[in-house]
Formats: structure tokens, C-alpha cells, sequence
């Protein structure tokens, strides 16, 4: 009887792992591939020097290749991290300095303290940003929870997972599409309860989930009436506004 009991555990364990194996490399195949629009951002240019340092892709801008202000991001759940060059490439021409990390299997939680790496590779940063889109937001607040020498946390269609940056001395802000169908209104009340009551909501007028990257429509998500160019473009504006508000 016990010798049955072992095949039937160790025949149990072998499908668990075929099946885990199967979901994940399932799970890989469907990811979100960066648009050619994408990739091409991801090229040096007058106002901005693009790298791709550490497997991190950097963004420089071109006048000031020592800027003061760093800005890491976590991209979303199944996304290519590249999706995110077209808006990073705006915000880097400003003034900042932008890492954008690549995740295993592109789930942020895998690697929720890569932030930590970049730090440490470049310490000339003086003031420091992490944010995130949609679940990469999650891992960034999580980050910055713990870690209270960053000067804010940006989040893209995004939430907190819980309350821990209730009662801290955090600047906080939150974009969100109006058409959004995958952040949807019960994730941003969620949202006003889990954040500083001073954090800052700046909503985008006909702007959906996906266009916060250029990686086409996501599943579940409703179809934008700007053009991700607009929607890139408010976002950056956004975002250094914010930027500019903490470090003045």
C-alpha cells in the first residue's frame, strides 16, 4: 500500500510540473510584443541618448548626460519593458534619466527588488522616482514603501496592493485613462483609500490601458478616441509636471 501511495505522489508531482511548465511557457508566448514604433524609440537621437545598459534600456537626455533626477519604472504584467520607450523618450528630453526593467516571464513581482540595482549602479542620481504601469505599479509602491529615501512614486493605471503608504510623507501621483477597461472605477476608488490623501489623480480624456505603451489593444481594454501619440504625449506631460513640483 505505501509503495502505491509513492508512485501515485510521485505521478502527482510530475503532472503538477508539466502543467506548471505548460502554463508558464503559455503564459510567455501570449506576452505583449512592443510595436515597431516602440523599437524605434528605442534609438539615440538629438534630444535623447538611449542605451541599453545592465539589460535595462536607459534614456539620457542628449544636453546632460549627469542629470540629477532618475526616474525607474516597472512595466506591466505580460508586457515587452520596451513597449514603454515612445513616452519614456518624452519625459527623458525633458531633464531625467529613465530605467526601464525588464522582468522574468514579464511579471514584476519576480523581481521586485531590481529598483534597488539601479540605485546602486548609478549613486551619482541624487533624486530618485519609481513607478509602474498597471501591475508593475503594484511592485513600485510596494518598493517605495520600504525604501524612504525616494522622492516619489508615479503610477500608471494603477493601484497599491495595500494601505502601506497611508500615514508616510509620500508624493504620489496616479494617471488613468478615462476609457480604461481594465483599471476600472472600482480600482481607483480603491486607489483614493490606499494613497496619501494629498496624492495627485490626473485622468486622460479618452485615453485607454494600452496606450500608456505601444504594444497594441490588450485584452479586456476599450478603445481609446486619442491617438497613442496624444496619449504619450499627456502622460509625460503629466509626469514631469510632477516631477518638476517634488525636486523644485
Amino acid at each position: 500500500m505505501g509503495k502505491i501511495l509513492r508512485i501515485a505522489a510521485a505521478i502527482t508531482i510530475v503532472f503538477v510540473t508539466v502543467v506548471f511548465v505548460a502554463g508558464l511557457i503559455y503564459w510567455v508566448s501570449g506576452a505583449y510584443s512592443a510595436t515597431e514604433s516602440a523599437l524605434q524609440a528605442i534609438k539615440s537621437e538629438s534630444t535623447v541618448f538611449v542605451t541599453e545598459e545592465n539589460a535595462w534600456v536607459t534614456f539620457y537626455p542628449s544636453n546632460d548626460l549627469q542629470p540629477e533626477t532618475g526616474f525607474i519604472f516597472y512595466p506591466g504584467a505580460n508586457v515587452d519593458f520596451r513597449a514603454y520607450a515612445p513616452v519614456m523618450k518624452l519625459i527623458a528630453a525633458e531633464g531625467y534619466f529613465i530605467t526601464v526593467l525588464p522582468m522574468p516571464l514579464n511579471l514584476s513581482f519576480f523581481d521586485s527588488n531590481a529598483a534597488a540595482r539601479v540605485q546602486a549602479e548609478y549613486p551619482e542620481i541624487g533624486n530618485w522616482f519609481v513607478g509602474g504601469h498597471s501591475l508593475g505599479g503594484v511592485t513600485a509602491s510596494s518598493y517605495v514603501s520600504t525604501h524612504e529615501e525616494i522622492q516619489g512614486l508615479v503610477l500608471w493605471a494603477s493601484t497599491p496592493g495595500n494601505n502601506a503608504l497611508i500615514g508616510r510623507e509620500s508624493n504620489v501621483l496616479l494617471v488613468y485613462g478615462s476609457l480604461d477597461g481594465l483599471f476600472t472605477p472600482a480600482m481607483l476608488e480603491n486607489a483614493h483609500e490606499f494613497l496619501p490623501v494629498e496624492s495627485q489623480f490626473v485622468p486622460i480624456e479618452g485615453g485607454n490601458h494600452s496606450q500608456f505603451g505601444a504594444y497594441g489593444l490588450q485584452e479586456g481594454d476599450l478603445e481609446a478616441t486619442v491617438s497613442p501619440e496624444e496619449q504619450w504625449e499627456k502622460i509625460a506631460e503629466a509626469t514631469v509636471e510632477f516631477f518638476n513640483g517634488v525636486i523644485k
